[in-house]
């Protein structure tokens, strides 16, 4: 189906991921305010175009390494729950389908996870998916051609944010179904369900989920997805691989020291118990924030309202951002995202009863 007939593994070992994606070479838009104009104003879709990514800065990448040891043991205790989790509701082999590229990093875990814990056959491929349109259906169709039943399939990923992509999952895969007349469970298993919009979520608080903080160098070498003219009607979905970051590459040493930390919890305190998270109200939570930040700063497009440490994280590493609004200045969680606001000279507010720790703001480029 697909032009492309080799593995493609990204910067991971090829037994850890088979990215459905199409290796590409796409220029990148210099201009982050001309790329938010031409967004907004619906001349382009975000996804056919990348902002520049560059290697994090050492007072970043010191930061990086900061919240991973604060951060990672709570990440691995998450990863072995939602492990247990897919384990019990999936019977027979896995298929791990992670959205790229934020849960490629957490698919990776879970494989191994799956594999070594809990001795589950289990494949994992990562596929794009992208608001407004969708999952990539190639994907889907390649996956199942491989003899994978529809039921094995688990959708991955790290968080929900306003829950705008579990959604889109949802509807996506309902519609696939129906057009191929099979029956693959659109729920979307996530680490963090701020939204309360996950099927299934091992957590629902807003921490620092360290490969949040980081771009292609803790994700396999490769770009967001992307979707523009030049991918053609028969291929997956593209992306660009940055063979030029090898050399600083983390992908495979993180995934590697999560999965390291897993099994010693399980080895010495067994599988963490699910945690209950009362998804309704999460969503309740969302949409009163939403409502409420959407009068406070005066925003009518709620796209550009990012809440949460990870979302608001690729707002002010490739949007331009207007705001950073944080709960508590001190808290180490979002040091990191005080040092981007500081470099870019973004304005900062405190909001001490803010649901979460961290909200981004985009700028508008079309009102006023």
């Amino acid at each position: 189906m697909n032009a492309v007939t080799t593995h493609f593994s990204g910067s991971y070992r090829q037994e850890d991921v088979e990215f459905l994606l199409t290796p590409m070479a796409l220029e990148p838009i210099l201009d982050l305010a001309e790329k938010e104009r031409l967004i907004q104003s619906g001349q382009r879709h975000y996804s056919e175009m990348l902002s520049p990514e560059s290697l994090p800065s050492p007072a970043y990448l010191a930061l990086f390494q900061s919240a991973f040891a604060a951060n990672r043991l709570q990440m691995a205790r998450d990863c072995l729950r939602l492990a247990a989790l897919i384990a019990a509701r999936r019977s027979g082999a896995i298929t791990l389908v992670s959205l790229a590229r934020a849960g490629t990093p957490v698919g990776v875990i879970l494989g191994h996870l799956l594999r070594q814990v809990f001795q589950r056959e289990c494949s994992h491929y990562s596929v794009s998916i992208i608001r407004d349109r969708g999952i990539d259906t190639n994907a889907l169709q390649h996956i199942l051609a491989q003899g994978h039943a529809a039921d094995s399939v688990v959708f991955v990923d790290g968080w929900t944010g306003k829950g705008v992509i579990s959604r889109e999952l949802r509807q996506t895969v309902s519609d696939f179904n129906a057009a191929h007349a099979t029956a693959i469970d659109g729920g979307l298993f996530v680490l963090s369900d701020l939204a309360g919009t996950a099927a299934c979520a091992a957590s629902s608080g807003d921490y620092l989920i360290p490969s949040s903080i980081l771009n292609a160098t803790v994700s396999g070498l490769v770009s967001r997805s992307v979707l523009n003219d030049a991918i053609g009607p028969d291929d997956f979905h593209g992306c660009v691989y940055y063979a030029q970051f090898e050399q600083h590459d983390q992908s495979r040493d993180f995934a590697d020291g999560l999965v390291a930390d897993a099994m010693a919890i399980a080895a010495s305190s067994g599988i963490p118990l699910a945690e209950a998270t009362d998804a309704p109200a999460m969503a309740a939570r969302s949409q009163a924030y939403m409502a409420a930040a959407q009068q406070a700063y005066g925003i009518s497009d709620i796209n550009l309202i990012k809440p949460g440490i990870g979302e608001a994280t690729r707002v002010l590493l490739r949007r331009v951002p207007e705001r950073l609004i944080v709960r508590d200045t001190n808290a180490p969680d979002v040091a990191h995202l005080l040092l981007l606001a500081q470099e870019k000279a973004i304005p900062v507010t405190v909001e001490p009863a803010l649901p979460y720790q961290a909200v981004a703001l985009i700028r508008s480029a079309v009102d006023g």
